[in-house]
């Protein structure tokens, strides 16, 4: 498990949000300390929310050769999407960081391909809050529609 900063374990809500996204980002916090981070000690966690008012969480794993580890959000929705959840609403992704942390590109990529109109909430252990959505992060993602042949 990766270290985590003493004032993650109940961050403090200091932008307004809706119960629903409150109980998503405690999701979010509570999945964290599940990260397993030993190169980076950055942990990170992720929770989604569908449309069924269900939520899916997931936590960052590395491994020694880099590029095979998975961020948070990758976690979540992989493991949402093979237990048949679609649809989702609502993305909150929580870090030890200084600053909330936006999703990378790859995971922006995931999002926008199945979770193209959801919310996102980013957060640090103070409360501070940056709320976007997937179009805003990704305007111009590849999905589907982009394999298209064209004549």
């Amino acid at each position: 498990m990766c270290s985590m900063n003493p004032s993650d374990a109940s961050p403090g809500a200091s932008d307004a949000v809706s119960p629903e996204e409150a109980a998503l980002l405690a999701a979010a916090w509570e999945i964290r300390g599940a990260a397993r981070c030993p190169y980076s000690n950055f942990a990170v966690g992720a929770a989604l929310l569908d449309s069924e008012g269900r939520v899916w969480t997931g936590a960052n794993v590395e491994n020694a050769s880099y590029t095979l580890g998975l961020c948070a959000e990758r976690v979540a929705i992989f493991y949402a999407l093979t237990h048949g959840a679609r649809d989702f609403t609502c993305v909150a992704v929580v870090t030890g960081a200084a600053e909330p942390s936006s999703p990378c590109g790859a995971c922006r990529q995931i999002l926008h391909e199945f979770a193209p109109n959801a919310v996102i909430i980013s957060a640090v252990a103070d409360g501070r809050q940056l709320r976007t959505t997937v179009r805003e992060l990704l305007p111009f993602g590849f999905d589907a529609s982009s394999l298209t042949t064209r004549a």
